[in-house]
């Protein structure tokens, strides 16, 4: 026993001295943050649509189907495939209890909920001109993005670091460094954020470079994202 425990402290001493007499393979550094942000008008607008049954004094009521199919013909008439419509919800109800009671009418009164994306608010508009005012029971936008988000950013994340790099050069030459290789890049979890028009913190703005189509001349703001990033690079 006693010569096991001897053999463990023998290691345990060596690892010690190993770890000393071990160099630092960069022990000059320098630490920098890199940002880049870009601009760029949605080309996918997400709207959601409710249609309801309705019924007008002295006639029938005009069915769900009914309803459904309108819609889908003045989708289709603005331009809109229907692989960009998809069903959000469907429903019935009977409305106010009371006034059911009073009325004696019993039917359930059903409703459906769309989700579309649209490439424009010039499409969206055609849409809303199209629409059952008495069908239609709330319209509302329930998201932007556009149709080359992973390559922004992915441009982004390059045009961040190599915004780093030249900050870490010139930080370095003013007091006669070089700047080596990159030993560590940290990508923050939370990458991408949007940020206000008045914000203008970062090191590179990149010019969007998304070919535009004929648009309404007031369109949806810009969504504006940003990526940070920190590197360590060595000092030559």
């Amino acid at each position: 026993m006693k010569s096991f425990m001897m053999s463990v402290m023998l290691l345990l001493a060596g690892l010690a001295s190993f770890s000393q007499t071990e160099k630092n393979p960069y022990p000059r550094t320098i630490t920098v943050n890199g940002s880049a942000e870009m601009e760029i008008i949605p080309d996918e607008i997400y709207v959601q649509v409710d249609l309801k049954e309705y019924e007008k004094k002295g006639q029938s009521k005009v069915s769900i189907d009914k309803i459904k199919q309108d819609f889908l013909a003045n989708a289709k008439a603005v331009g809109i495939p229907d692989s960009a419509i998809t069903i959000a919800a469907y429903d019935g109800y009977n409305g106010n209890p009371w006034l059911r009671k009073k009325n004696k009418k019993e039917d359930l009164l059903a409703s459906i909920t769309y989700q579309i994306k649209l490439k424009s608010s010039k499409q969206m508009d055609d849409l809303v001109n199209r629409l059952d005012d008495n069908a239609t029971s709330n319209f509302s936008i329930v998201r932007t993005s556009h149709s080359r988000i992973q390559q922004i950013r992915k441009d982004l994340k390059i045009q961040a670091v190599k915004a780093a790099k030249e900050k870490a050069q010139y930080l370095a030459s003013a007091i006669d460094e070089q700047v080596g290789v990159a030993v560590t890049i940290n990508e923050p979890g939370e990458a991408f954020i949007p940020i206000y028009a008045n914000m203008r913190s970062s090191n590179k703005i990149m010019a969007q470079d998304v070919e535009q189509t004929d648009q309404a001349e007031v369109d949806f703001t810009k969504i504006k994202y940003k990526f940070e990033v920190t590197v360590v690079f060595a000092l030559k």
